[in-house]
Protein backbone atom coordinates (compact mmCIF):
# COMPACT_ATOMS: atom_id res chain seq x y z
CA UNK A 1 0.00 0.00 0.00
CA UNK A 2 1.47 3.24 -0.92
CA UNK A 3 2.16 6.13 1.83
CA UNK A 4 1.12 9.39 1.18
CA UNK A 5 2.37 12.53 3.63
CA UNK A 6 -0.08 14.56 4.78
CA UNK A 7 1.02 17.67 2.47
CA UNK A 8 0.87 15.58 -0.71
CA UNK A 9 -2.75 14.78 0.44
CA UNK A 10 -3.31 18.07 0.39
CA UNK A 11 -2.02 19.04 -2.33
CA UNK A 12 -4.60 16.93 -4.35
CA UNK A 13 -7.95 19.32 -3.53
CA UNK A 14 -5.89 21.98 -5.08
CA UNK A 15 -5.07 19.90 -8.59
CA UNK A 16 -8.78 18.80 -8.43
CA UNK A 17 -10.20 22.50 -8.38
CA UNK A 18 -8.07 24.04 -11.08
CA UNK A 19 -8.36 20.77 -13.48
CA UNK A 20 -12.12 21.41 -13.54
CA UNK A 21 -11.75 25.25 -13.99
CA UNK A 22 -9.97 24.09 -16.82
CA UNK A 23 -12.10 21.34 -17.97
CA UNK A 24 -15.05 24.32 -17.69
CA UNK A 25 -13.02 26.45 -20.28
CA UNK A 26 -12.75 23.50 -22.61
CA UNK A 27 -9.08 22.76 -21.95
CA UNK A 28 -8.98 18.45 -22.44
CA UNK A 29 -5.15 17.82 -22.10
CA UNK A 30 -1.84 19.56 -19.54
CA UNK A 31 1.05 19.45 -19.33
CA UNK A 32 3.03 18.92 -15.84
CA UNK A 33 4.89 22.20 -16.98
CA UNK A 34 1.83 24.49 -17.28
CA UNK A 35 0.17 23.13 -14.32
CA UNK A 36 3.56 24.27 -12.19
CA UNK A 37 3.38 27.40 -13.99
CA UNK A 38 -0.03 28.05 -12.74
CA UNK A 39 0.56 26.23 -8.90
CA UNK A 40 3.65 27.10 -8.52
CA UNK A 41 4.65 23.43 -7.66
CA UNK A 42 7.54 22.12 -9.50
CA UNK A 43 7.80 19.92 -12.74
CA UNK A 44 9.12 17.02 -10.75
CA UNK A 45 6.86 17.17 -7.58
CA UNK A 46 3.49 17.39 -9.78
CA UNK A 47 4.83 14.27 -12.04
CA UNK A 48 5.68 12.44 -8.83
CA UNK A 49 1.77 13.44 -7.46
CA UNK A 50 0.24 12.48 -10.38
CA UNK A 51 2.14 9.05 -11.31
CA UNK A 52 1.48 8.19 -7.68
CA UNK A 53 -2.31 7.92 -8.08
CA UNK A 54 -2.19 7.13 -11.67
CA UNK A 55 -1.97 3.97 -13.92
CA UNK A 56 -1.49 5.95 -16.74
CA UNK A 57 1.64 7.64 -17.68
CA UNK A 58 1.71 11.44 -19.24
CA UNK A 59 2.30 11.86 -22.96
CA UNK A 60 5.51 13.44 -23.82
CA UNK A 61 4.53 17.14 -24.90
CA UNK A 62 0.53 16.84 -24.68
CA UNK A 63 0.59 15.32 -20.79
CA UNK A 64 -2.29 14.15 -19.22
CA UNK A 65 -5.98 13.79 -19.91
CA UNK A 66 -7.92 17.03 -18.36
CA UNK A 67 -11.33 15.05 -17.78
CA UNK A 68 -9.16 11.40 -16.64
CA UNK A 69 -7.12 13.93 -14.00
CA UNK A 70 -10.62 14.96 -12.44
CA UNK A 71 -12.23 11.01 -12.67
CA UNK A 72 -8.34 9.75 -11.03
CA UNK A 73 -8.69 12.49 -8.46
CA UNK A 74 -11.99 12.43 -7.08
CA UNK A 75 -11.68 8.55 -7.07
CA UNK A 76 -8.58 8.72 -4.98
CA UNK A 77 -9.94 11.29 -2.27
CA UNK A 78 -13.24 9.33 -1.91
CA UNK A 79 -15.40 11.83 -3.57
CA UNK A 80 -17.16 9.68 -5.72
CA UNK A 81 -18.69 7.54 -2.51
CA UNK A 82 -20.32 9.53 -0.12
CA UNK A 83 -19.77 9.16 3.60
CA UNK A 84 -22.07 10.49 5.81
CA UNK A 85 -21.69 12.17 9.19
CA UNK A 86 -23.02 14.55 11.68
CA UNK A 87 -22.10 17.92 13.36
CA UNK A 88 -21.43 18.37 16.73
CA UNK A 89 -22.03 21.72 18.00
CA UNK A 90 -24.00 24.44 16.36
CA UNK A 91 -22.64 27.83 17.11
CA UNK A 92 -21.14 30.19 14.36
CA UNK A 93 -18.53 27.82 12.78
CA UNK A 94 -20.94 24.30 13.20
CA UNK A 95 -23.63 26.41 11.66
CA UNK A 96 -21.14 27.68 9.01
CA UNK A 97 -19.78 24.44 8.50
CA UNK A 98 -23.80 22.99 8.34
CA UNK A 99 -24.53 25.70 5.37
CA UNK A 100 -22.03 25.06 3.45
CA UNK A 101 -23.29 24.09 -0.37
CA UNK A 102 -19.83 21.89 -1.36
CA UNK A 103 -19.40 18.68 0.85
CA UNK A 104 -21.29 16.61 -1.47
CA UNK A 105 -18.86 17.50 -4.15
CA UNK A 106 -16.27 16.03 -1.93
CA UNK A 107 -18.07 13.23 -1.12
CA UNK A 108 -18.95 13.99 2.54
CA UNK A 109 -22.91 14.31 3.86
CA UNK A 110 -23.99 15.93 6.43
CA UNK A 111 -27.11 14.16 7.63
CA UNK A 112 -27.44 16.19 11.16
CA UNK A 113 -26.19 18.82 14.08
CA UNK A 114 -26.46 18.56 17.88
CA UNK A 115 -26.06 21.29 19.95
CA UNK A 116 -27.53 22.12 23.62
CA UNK A 117 -28.45 25.68 23.23
CA UNK A 118 -32.49 25.83 22.75
CA UNK A 119 -31.96 28.09 20.45
CA UNK A 120 -30.60 25.69 18.01
CA UNK A 121 -32.12 22.41 19.12
CA UNK A 122 -35.31 21.64 17.20
CA UNK A 123 -34.69 24.05 14.31
CA UNK A 124 -32.86 23.14 10.83
CA UNK A 125 -29.58 24.51 9.90
CA UNK A 126 -28.86 24.22 6.14
CA UNK A 127 -31.50 21.81 6.01
CA UNK A 128 -29.97 19.46 8.75
CA UNK A 129 -32.32 18.78 11.29
CA UNK A 130 -30.41 19.66 15.22
CA UNK A 131 -30.96 17.22 18.39
CA UNK A 132 -30.35 17.92 21.96
CA UNK A 133 -26.74 16.29 22.49
CA UNK A 134 -28.93 14.03 25.02
CA UNK A 135 -30.40 12.58 22.06
CA UNK A 136 -26.77 11.52 20.56
CA UNK A 137 -26.59 7.87 22.47
CA UNK A 138 -30.24 6.68 20.40
CA UNK A 139 -29.86 9.01 17.32
CA UNK A 140 -26.92 8.51 15.70
CA UNK A 141 -26.76 5.00 15.42
CA UNK A 142 -29.87 5.37 13.36
CA UNK A 143 -28.29 7.79 11.15
CA UNK A 144 -25.55 5.59 8.93
CA UNK A 145 -22.82 7.97 9.79
CA UNK A 146 -19.47 6.95 10.98
CA UNK A 147 -17.59 10.73 10.72
CA UNK A 148 -18.12 12.75 13.41
CA UNK A 149 -17.44 16.66 13.03
CA UNK A 150 -16.35 18.72 16.25
CA UNK A 151 -17.22 22.21 16.59
CA UNK A 152 -17.74 22.56 20.86
CA UNK A 153 -14.90 24.00 23.03
CA UNK A 154 -11.71 22.60 23.61
CA UNK A 155 -12.90 21.56 27.17
CA UNK A 156 -15.99 19.43 25.71
CA UNK A 157 -13.92 17.75 23.30
CA UNK A 158 -12.64 15.10 24.64
CA UNK A 159 -16.24 13.67 25.85
CA UNK A 160 -17.41 14.39 22.72
CA UNK A 161 -15.23 12.31 20.86
CA UNK A 162 -15.04 9.21 23.78
CA UNK A 163 -18.95 9.27 23.00
CA UNK A 164 -18.88 9.48 19.39
CA UNK A 165 -16.00 6.58 19.32
CA UNK A 166 -18.69 4.61 21.95
CA UNK A 167 -21.39 4.78 19.35
CA UNK A 168 -19.80 3.60 16.48
CA UNK A 169 -18.08 6.74 14.75
CA UNK A 170 -15.04 5.57 13.32
CA UNK A 171 -13.24 8.91 12.01
CA UNK A 172 -13.28 12.38 13.50
CA UNK A 173 -12.78 15.94 11.87
CA UNK A 174 -12.26 17.84 14.98
CA UNK A 175 -11.97 21.80 14.43
CA UNK A 176 -12.47 22.26 18.71
CA UNK A 177 -8.68 24.15 19.30
CA UNK A 178 -7.09 21.06 21.03
CA UNK A 179 -5.24 18.04 20.90
CA UNK A 180 -7.55 14.63 21.26
CA UNK A 181 -7.00 11.31 22.33
CA UNK A 182 -8.84 8.57 20.44
CA UNK A 183 -8.37 4.43 20.30
CA UNK A 184 -6.20 2.78 17.76
CA UNK A 185 -7.82 2.40 14.90
CA UNK A 186 -10.26 5.88 14.84
CA UNK A 187 -8.79 8.42 12.64
CA UNK A 188 -8.92 12.52 13.75
CA UNK A 189 -7.60 15.05 11.70
CA UNK A 190 -7.67 18.17 13.46
CA UNK A 191 -7.98 21.72 11.83
CA UNK A 192 -5.81 23.67 13.14
CA UNK A 193 -6.62 27.23 12.49
CA UNK A 194 -3.76 28.46 14.41
CA UNK A 195 -1.08 26.87 12.70
CA UNK A 196 -2.34 28.00 9.44
CA UNK A 197 -2.34 31.45 10.74
CA UNK A 198 0.98 31.53 12.04
CA UNK A 199 1.93 30.41 8.33
CA UNK A 200 0.41 33.48 6.82
CA UNK A 201 2.04 35.89 9.16
CA UNK A 202 5.24 34.69 8.86
CA UNK A 203 4.69 34.71 4.94
CA UNK A 204 3.71 38.49 5.27
CA UNK A 205 6.30 39.45 7.81
CA UNK A 206 9.11 38.31 5.32
CA UNK A 207 7.80 40.49 2.57
CA UNK A 208 7.67 43.66 4.74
Amino acid sequence: MKVFSKNQLQRYPIYLKFFKELYEDGVTEISSPKIAAELGYSEEQIRKDLQAISSEPGRPKKGRSVAKLIETIESFLGYRDSAYAVLVGCGHLGSALLNYPNFDDMGLTIVAGFDVSPNKVGRDIGGKHIYHMDEFATVFPTLGAKIVVLCVPADHAQDALNMAVEKGAVAIWNFAPCHLNAPTGIVVETVNLASSLAVLSHRLNSKR
